[in-house]
């Protein structure tokens, strides 16, 4: 599998580029910004977007989503608990100063226990709720990655202090959820450096086993 990970936007956020070398067939996870760096990667290893996948509907995440819908045709996946932040865009721009993008919508829901596919690469989406209501994570088993959006971190977890956050809840996914994942599963969180579900059971000072 081709997997390339751009920090995109003001914030850094990590955006997944999928990709089956077979097929040729990718999914774009979280395409917050920087666009025109997203698609020169798709272009450079001759992929075609067949869904674009939103963890959670903060502007730093799903900020350029339309965008890349519209040059690629390409569905955007998103749970539909997240639709109160995605309505409410130029609040988020707002609180960073920047110019408002467009809501992109959602043309197919992402659910607990949905598999979703691009060639042969299937990403199990897991609803792992508490950083917004909506947020989800990706697990792709034949890979042992997981792309966990800002539900994880390298130390730490998402922060609940924004609209719809809730921190009791944030901790249930991770413990009752992500924890129960394989050990050596890879982590790639939606900011920062990567980690794995071990050393986060072991060592996360917020959500230990």
């Amino acid at each position: 599998m081709i997997h390339e990970i751009l920090p995109v936007g003001v914030l850094g956020c990590n955006c997944s580029i999928l990709g089956d070398p077979a097929t040729r067939e990718a999914m774009v996870i979280d395409p917050g910004d920087d666009i025109d760096q997203i698609t020169a990667i798709l272009d450079r290893h001759q992929l075609t977007v067949k869904m674009i996948v939103i963890t959670h509907a903060h502007i730093d995440h799903i900020g350029g989503a339309q965008k890349l819908r519209t040059l690629t045709g390409a569905p955007v996946y998103m749970n539909e608990n997240d639709s109160f932040l995605a309505d409410n865009l130029a609040m988020q721009a707002g609180w960073l100063g920047i110019k408002t993008p467009q809501n992109p919508g959602i043309d197919s829901p992402a659910r607990e226990g949905d598999v979703l596919r691009a060639g042969g690469i299937e990403a199990q989406v897991i609803h792992t709720p508490g950083h917004t209501p909506g947020s989800i994570s990706l697990f792709i088993p034949a890979e042992n990655k997981l792309i966990a959006g800002d539900t994880l971190f390298k130390g730490s977890i998402g922060r609940t202090d924004l609209p719809g956050g809730d921190f009791r809840t944030i901790m249930l996914s991770i413990r009752d959820k992500l924890y129960t994942l394989p050990e050596t599963t890879i982590v790639i969180p939606g900011h920062g450096e990567p980690t794995d579900i071990g050393t986060e059971k072991r060592s996360n000072p917020f959500v230990k086993v």
